[in-house]
């Protein structure tokens, strides 16, 4: 299983996943020589591809660095947590698991706890990746992930902004996160664990299983389904979204932020 898993990535999805991973890593200078990097696994399909991943190009590619998996249990029901441990062993990965209380705490929050919970899961994360001697987390956003954030920022929080594929981490120094599936899509994704016949956990969230309606009506799945109906008129859409990040033009900007947090104005100019 893991070795057709491993060729299906190069082979069968080498233009669609192996090109864009690679990519990704040159163009932002993800992983350099000397690195120890964190594969933070969730169990979800996203971070078992990025985990393939990063092994093939450990084993394969030119570049000199340790990489070590590691998946938090945050609080993950046994069948759950049994199906990543399955998982692992399936893809012949070396997964460090290490227990946190985050479903316990955010459990109590009576709004939505999703924000706390993402905060709490990149600390712990951070914790054990500095304890392994890492200076780096890896984590499985994708493309998709990337021009959903876009517009949700755009259209919830009123700005402009995005994930990026590479930042320093303001609360470990000397540690950096990155996202080396930046430029694959999740549609292809589908198609490689399709192909494989492989089964992944979906969001395993102990809140969002007692209150299905989270789900059902969150800002994400809608901005899904809009890009879904976008692209019956435009079937570029979403890549062209992207590419704005790349091309924004200063001189017809209202305002901005800029690197130390300062507010800048066209009127300033």
């Amino acid at each position: 299983m893991n070795s057709d898993t491993q060729k299906s990535i190069i082979k069968k999805f080498r233009k669609e996943i192996w090109s864009k991973f690679i990519k990704a890593i040159k163009d932002f200078g993800l992983i350099c020589d000397g690195d120890n990097i964190a594969v933070c696994i969730s169990g979800g399909k996203d971070s078992f591809l990025l985990a393939k991943c990063m092994q093939e190009i450990k084993k394969h590619g030119k570049l000199d660095f340790d990489v070590k998996f590691i998946c938090m249990n945050p609080g993950y029901n046994e069948e759950n947590l049994n199906m990543i441990k399955e998982n692992a062993n399936k893809l012949n990965i070396d997964l460090n698991i290490f227990e946190s209380p985050i479903f316990d705490i955010v459990d109590k929050q009576e709004k939505s706890p999703c924000y706390l919970c993402a905060r709490m899961r990149r600390g712990y994360l951070y914790n054990k990746a500095k304890e392994l001697g890492c200076n780096k987390i890896a984590l499985g956003h994708h493309f998709d992930d990337v021009v959903e954030t876009i517009l949700l920022s755009t259209f919830y929080a009123s700005d402009y902004k995005t994930m990026l594929p590479i930042l320093n981490s303001t609360n470990f120094e000397g540690m950096k996160l990155i996202r080396p599936l930046y430029y694959v899509k999740e549609n292809d994704i589908i198609r490689w664990v399709n192909y494989n016949n492989l089964k992944f956990i979906n969001c395993a969230c102990k809140f969002t299983e007692k209150n299905n309606d989270v789900n059902k009506n969150s800002k994400r799945k809608e901005i899904k389904e809009l890009l879904k109906e976008l692209r019956k008129v435009n079937p570029n859409i979403d890549n062209n979204i992207m590419k704005s990040t790349f091309n924004v033009n200063l001189n017809t900007i209202i305002g901005y932020t800029d690197k130390n947090g300062n507010y800048k104005s066209f009127l300033d100019n």
